[in-house]
């Protein structure tokens, strides 16, 4: 047991150690490269997307799924990541508001189905009629606990996704790139 934990310090030990100013500086490029609009945009299509496919396998299974909502916190996260290369906290926060905007689209256009259906009206003669008031009744009068935790985790998935993930591959390049060099310290 104690050769496998020198073994692991020495493993350890011959990984590069970078100068604290050449991480700054290589973040300083991560940060340069980021791309909040893009990522935004992208993340509000994938919010969009995921809502679409929520209430298609609604109205296929008429059965609302809660747990989609947990798809499309990973989707708009995957899609801010993508193309957005946060590193700053702002990229989580708007991942965490496109995901719960995706999951509160996806609620909305399952009930209007439901809804469509039990009042034997044309889906979209339903989606017409909409208003900020009706839009409030129907998300109050179908909204439950459970929907409040399936929620939470893509609020949560939305947030820890969108962030560019930084190996140390990544920040050796960026500080080679700067002409510095990689060693001990």
């Amino acid at each position: 047991m104690a050769e496998e934990q020198t073994e692991h310090v020495e493993s350890v030990d011959d990984q590069p150690q970078f100068d604290p100013a050449m991480v700054q500086m290589a973040m300083q490029k991560f940060q340069s490269e980021q791309n909040l609009i893009g990522g935004a945009l992208v993340g509000l299509a994938g919010a969009f997307v995921g809502a679409v496919i929520w209430a298609v396998i609604t109205v296929v299974t008429e059965y609302q799924i809660g747990f989609m909502a947990i798809g499309i916190g990973f989707l708009v996260g995957i899609a801010m990541r993508s193309v957005g290369k946060g590193i700053d906290n702002v990229f989580g926060v708007v991942g965490a508001i496109l995901a719960l905007f995706g999951c509160a689209l996806g609620n909305l256009l399952s009930v209007c189905y439901l809804v469509s259906v039990a009042e034997k009206m044309e889906y979209f003669e339903v989606l017409s009629r909409l208003n900020p008031e009706i839009i409030v009744e129907l998300m109050t009068a179908t909204f439950s606990l459970m929907d409040l935790l399936f929620y939470g985790i893509a609020v949560y998935e939305g947030y820890r996704l969108s962030f560019r993930q930084i190996s140390e591959e990544d920040l050796a390049r960026a500080i080679k790139g700067s002409g510095a060099a990689v060693g001990p310290t």
